[in-house]
């Protein structure tokens, strides 16, 4: 027997994932969900989709099982909060919570973790680094003790404002919408971590226990402002993090730097290391070091999700696929809410800590997912 999912959110990101969700086989029923009339008409009759809810409310009120939540970052923690609260499995696109101040993130964090306990339900953030190829054959390599002890790490998320092939003040106005206007102007470049964070936390099995941080503010920026709603004058900001395994990582968020879009990372042990830059990937040791396909296959996929991997590095066959394995054994997904907290704090305190000019700061931590599940 499959499970019954609501896809929440219809606009260019979320409709990638209506296809791969309808095609597998443990999938027993899709609905759609959008506020906007057109795009939720447009998306079922291209799918042939019949249930369609037009507001959050309407869909915790049916019967579906699970929640799957592709809207603006903004939303995404109070909508997982209700649809939680509802009684339904969720899984969130990145970040799971997303805001301007640091303090009120992480009581949401601790707000959200506490949801998911007393839910029972399961609970998946959509990182997509987790799946890529290259963090699946680091976390093998890893596990297999290939590294020897890791020692150190960098992971980074580079994505200039004006890259030509996602330019990001187009993609801030568009989420916006009618609501966009001058006060909405910049971001805050570690409130959006995951994409970089991750990989150390899945490769190394450990987490950040403290930071230290710095943020670049360009000489004549227009963007990255006080006063707006983000009140954060910094586009690019670097952190260095002890691990719990007592490792150093090295973390860049970028959004002032020219140079392709990049979500990547380098590892290095006292055995051998992973080097990834523009010019290829490498696995490295004493003796040299030689080039990687990295075209080793990865965990079995339905047959139908396996033909379409979608995007971000074919990733998203593979989130769709945990998250409904997930539901249905009960037990916990690699990115459950536990990790997922991983994977944002020290971005938060990251931030905090660039605005006090570098200074050490603990980074909490919500322990491991309980066992047996």
């Amino acid at each position: 027997m499959g499970i019954s999912v609501g896809l929440v959110g219809l606009g260019q990101f979320g409709r990638q994932f209506v296809q791969l969700y309808g095609q597998h086989p443990e999938v027993d029923c899709l609905a759609l969900c959008d506020v906007d009339p057109l795009r939720l008409a447009t998306a079922a009759r291209e799918h042939g989709i019949t249930e369609c809810y037009a507001s959050l409310d309407a869909l915790c009120r049916s019967d579906i099982d699970a929640v799957v939540l592709i809207t603006q970052p903004w939303l995404h923690w109070e909508q997982a909060m209700q649809a939680l609260e509802a009684g339904k499995h969720v899984y969130s696109a990145v970040p799971a919570v997303y805001g301007n101040e640091g303090d009120v993130l992480l009581e949401r964090c601790d707000q959200l973790v506490q949801a998911v306990r007393r839910s029972g339900t399961v609970y998946m953030l959509g990182e997509t680094t987790l799946y890529r190829r290259e963090t699946e054959y680091c976390r093998q390599r890893a596990l297999a003790g290939g590294f020897g002890a890791l020692t150190y790490g960098e992971c980074e998320y580079w994505h200039d404002m004006n890259s030509p092939s996602a330019n990001l003040y187009e993609v801030y106005r568009n989420r916006w919408g009618a609501n966009w206007g001058p006060d909405k102007r910049g971001c805050i470049p570690m409130h959006y971590p995951t994409h970089a964070t991750s990989s150390m936390v899945e490769i190394m099995g450990a987490h950040m226990t403290s930071v230290s941080a710095l943020g670049y503010e360009k000489p004549d920026e227009d963007w990255f402002i006080p006063g707006t709603l983000w009140n954060n004058r910094f586009g690019n900001e670097v952190a260095l993090y002890r691990m719990s395994n007592g490792a150093i990582v090295r973390h860049a968020e970028l959004r002032r730097v020219g140079h392709p879009e990049r979500e990547s990372f380098r590892l290095f042990g006292t055995k051998a290391s992973f080097v990834s830059d523009p010019s290829g990937v490498r696995w490295t040791d004493r003796s040299g070091w030689k080039e990687l396909e990295l075209d080793e296959p990865r965990e079995a996929l339905p047959a139908a999700l396996a033909s379409n991997l979608g995007g971000h590095g074919g990733s998203h066959a593979y989130l769709v696929h945990a998250f409904v394995r997930a539901c249905i054994t009960g037990r916990h997904p690699r990115a459950n809410v536990w990790q997922a907290m991983r994977y944002l704090a020290p971005g938060i305190v990251a931030h905090q800590s660039a605005l006090r000019d570098g200074e050490v700061l603990p980074v909490p931590d919500w322990g491991d997912a309980p066992e047996g599940r």
